[in-house]
């Protein structure tokens, strides 16, 4: 319940207490917290509000910065990556120029900043956000937080069976049927986002190696050595500014990247003009075909350097949730377009008349008075176009944490303003030791290319598949129009896929390699994490054993309220009982909070937490689930414990007002309120034969106030903090494979990568107290 009813109804007087009970609003709760903690009333689609065109243009200039530097900066190596081997045929320019224009008008443009972008979740895009989607909208999930009750809940979305749906219903109950192939979209998921994640690897070291490129061409002094040493020391610094957050410079990007393209579009048109204006010719795709007949097998593998001048679109898609659908449109159509596609043709101009220099293009064509000017802005467009994607990798592994599928690393919010904005420490220091050995180990863009074109290929390849999900469960576009997307755009992808393989042993291992790396320490946290809450599921404490529990006669009360930490969302967790098993005393009040991830982006500060009271009443035991959204940002000046006693007193109030209004009619009187018969048991003279209601009221809130005044008093005393550390371990019997995955996968990351509820709440140390526990999965 929201804080606005329960302020509506605690205002209420008890002057005439059967018309103010009709005047009260109707007070609604499922008596599963399990599925209520899976609903979120208050919860407002991502850009549903409409926005005004003075934001929506500030938020397109804005992007700028963001999103458009790994895609406008591909002009400084897409060239000599295709043609490594050098031009053989002055035509084959043209060929590849055309290559390059349809490539960027079908992948970065159409498919998704008119297409994929649409397929958002909530306002937020990635791999992960379209996982989301499809979960929300049919049963393939395997993650704890979508479990069977949930598919009830309105923010799913879910269906009921239909004769209009068709075949797109078929679809759906074929992949809700097979746990196979509920694997298998979980499994592509991780897939995708680790290729991501080695896409943040390889971005910075060939992104600053083409920008600092340009030094060779202005001395002999610097030679590939001295290039590859200074480019080693600029992702040092890269990565060492990272702890600041991207937050200290805001905005500033986007000046510095528009001026980047405002100079490869001019230079481009310059050289256009100067050069060769025929190359206009390859709009016709003829050209396309005629390249791929002149040079076979070539051609097909230079379309591992083609390939990378769309690098970055898949990080279009993560950072969506920064902007809108409608600015990402505008900014890309009217000025990032027009800019790379006229830099890739004033380099294929100046290309046609001095073919032997495709090794260093970019350089090479600048006028010579705007060489150093264009270096200057060169690098730092490949410090930014770097830094987007780190940043949006620390996002993905936010996201990746949410949902069970990533260790608990220790995540920093960078900014206040900005949402999303996160750092990983852990991760970035791997990220850089990659970054410096790719670097001194590869030593030029061509071979950087060749491992970077599969990490770029393989996750548009698998958004592609997962877009053809949605079109047929969510969408239920016609077979046609999904046939049309296959054609256009997914053969098109699988194409360049088997291309960059080719290129798998010169280089395009490394990218497999990283991702398979990062997929086993997926694969092992979220098996072991699923196993280990159905564990609790199936274990947990019963009403009727904290009710032996609590007539114990060794059993005593202590002041003060503890608050104890447990993944199990419905019911207590077993090692409660493994608590006062060991320690008979219990505070005052103890509050069992868990923290539940639902699949959607955002979840509002009023529905943050959600409580039941655990029978019977005199205990003043209650469970608590904190609801965040896989975009949620913790907020740095609110305390968790403060606001947990605010909202706990609030639902008391709550809790009072609904049990009153249901005994005032006697029943439900809404079918859509399910409460549980125990939790008031000892109610017989909440309204009986003949009583004064104002007497009654008055004597429910005195019951409701002493109830509020020991949990205040019970707060002030001191709050303890419990926290279970369960400790895991493969049962007797189990498979090898499983002993491998759980006794020494498993607990090697825990013991190595672990962030603690007690630093996500600001824990104080003092205070904490952790109970150990060994389940046997």
């Amino acid at each position: 319940m929201s804080t606005e009813e329960v302020n509506a109804t605690t205002t209420t007087t008890n002057q005439d207490s059967s018309s103010n009970i009709k005047k009260k609003p109707k007070l609604r709760r499922y008596d599963s917290l399990d599925l209520e903690s899976a609903s979120v009333r208050g919860h407002q689609p991502h850009g549903s509000k409409k926005m005004s065109w003075p934001v929506i243009l500030s938020l397109a200039f804005q992007s700028i910065g963001v999103i458009y530097g790994d895609i406008g900066t591909s002009p400084l190596y897409v060239y000599a990556s295709t043609f490594s081997n050098g031009i053989k045929d002055n035509n084959d320019i043209i060929g590849v120029l055309s290559l390059i224009y349809y490539t960027i008008t079908l992948m970065p443009l159409i498919k998704y900043v008119f297409i994929v972008l649409r397929a958002n979740d909530n306002g937020n895009g990635g791999t992960f956000a379209l996982y989301s989607l499809l979960c929300r909208n049919a049963r393939v999930g395997l993650l704890p937080s979508q479990q069977a009750e949930d598919t009830e809940v309105s923010n799913y979305q879910l269906q009921l069976p239909s004769n209009r749906l068709g075949w797109s219903l078929k679809v759906r109950s074929a992949l809700e049927n097979s746990k196979f192939a509920k694997y298998v979209l979980l499994f592509v998921t991780m897939l995708a986002t680790s290729l991501v994640i080695g896409d943040g690897v390889l971005t910075p070291s060939i992104s600053v190696l083409s920008a600092v490129g340009g030094l060779k061409e202005a001395s002999p002094v610097f030679t590939e050595g001295r290039v590859v040493w200074i480019s080693v020391a600029i992702l040092i610094m890269l990565f060492s500014v990272q702890r600041f957050g991207t937050d200290k410079v805001g905005y500033s990007f986007a000046p510095i990247i528009s001026v980047w393209f405002s100079m490869n579009a001019g230079i481009g048109l310059y050289n256009f003009i100067k050069y060769d204006p025929t190359v206009i010719k390859a709009v016709n795709p003829w050209h396309i075909v005629q390249y791929f007949m002149r040079n076979g097998k070539e051609a097909w593998v230079s379309l591992g350097g083609v390939v990378l001048c769309i690098t970055g679109t898949e990080a279009l898609f993560a950072d969506l949730g920064h902007f809108s659908v409608r600015s990402i449109q505008i900014s890309m159509s009217m000025i990032t377009y027009p800019a790379i596609i006229l830099a890739y043709s004033g380099q294929a101009s100046y290309l046609r008349l001095h073919p032997d220099e495709v090794s260093n293009t970019f350089y090479n064509a600048i006028p010579a008075p705007l060489y150093w000017p264009m270096f200057v802005i060169a690098v730092l467009a490949a410090i930014i176009a770097s830094q987007a994607m780190i940043s949006g990798t620390f996002s993905i592994i936010q996201q990746s944490l949410s949902l069970g599928c990533f260790p608990r690393v220790t995540v920093v919010h960078t900014s206040d303003k900005y949402e999303g904005q996160v750092y990983i420490p852990e991760l970035n220091y791997i990220i850089m030791f990659a970054c410096v050995c790719v670097t001194l180990a590869f030593r030029t863009t061509e071979k950087i290319g060749n491992a970077y074109g599969i990490a770029v290929v393989f996750a548009e390849t698998i958004t592609s598949s997962f877009m053809v999900l949605v079109m047929i469960l969510i969408w239920k576009k016609h077979i046609i129009w999904i046939i049309l997307y296959v054609v256009c755009i997914m053969s098109v992808e699988l194409t360049y896929l088997s291309a960059v393989l080719y290129k798998f042993a010169h280089g395009g291992f490394l990218p497999i390699a990283f991702a398979s790396v990062l997929m086993l320490v997926m694969f092992t946290w979220n098996y072991v994490y699923r196993k280990k809450y159905y564990y609790e599921m199936e274990n947990k404490v019963s009403t009727e054993t904290l009710r032996e529990i609590a007539k114990q006669s060794n059993f005593c009360r202590i002041p003060g309220l503890a608050v104890f930490y447990s993944e199990l969302v419905h019911g207590i967790p077993p090692i409660f009982e493994h608590y006062v098993g060991n320690v008979p005393a219990l505070h005052s009040v103890l509050v069992f909070v868990s923290i539940k991830s639902l699949p959607i982006s955002k979840v509002p500060p009023e529905e943050r937490f959600l409580f039941r009271r655990v029978p019977p009443r005199d205990l003043h035991v209650f469970r608590c689930v904190v609801r965040y959204g896989y975009m949620d940002v913790r907020n740095e000046h609110e305390h968790f414990e403060t606001m947990l006693i605010q909202r706990l007193q609030e639902f008391m109030r709550d809790d009072f007002w609904l049990h009153w209004d249901r005994n005032m009619k006697g029943e439900l009187g809404d079918d859509r309120v399910e409460l549980v018969e125990d939790e008031h048991e000892n109610e017989d003279d909440f309204i009986r034969n003949g009583d004064d209601n104002e007497e009654v009221i008055r004597r429910k809130e005195e019951e409701l106030l002493k109830e509020m005044e020991v949990v205040e008093k019970s707060g002030r005393a001191g709050v303890v903090h419990m926290m279970g550390e369960s400790e895991v371990m493969a049962a007797k019997g189990a498979s090898l494979g499983k002993r491998i995955v759980i006794d020494f996968g498993y607990n090697f990351l825990k013991r190595n990568l672990r962030q603690t509820h007690d630093k996500v709440f600001e824990i104080p140390r003092k205070r904490l107290l952790k109970v150990g526990m060994t389940y046997e999965l």
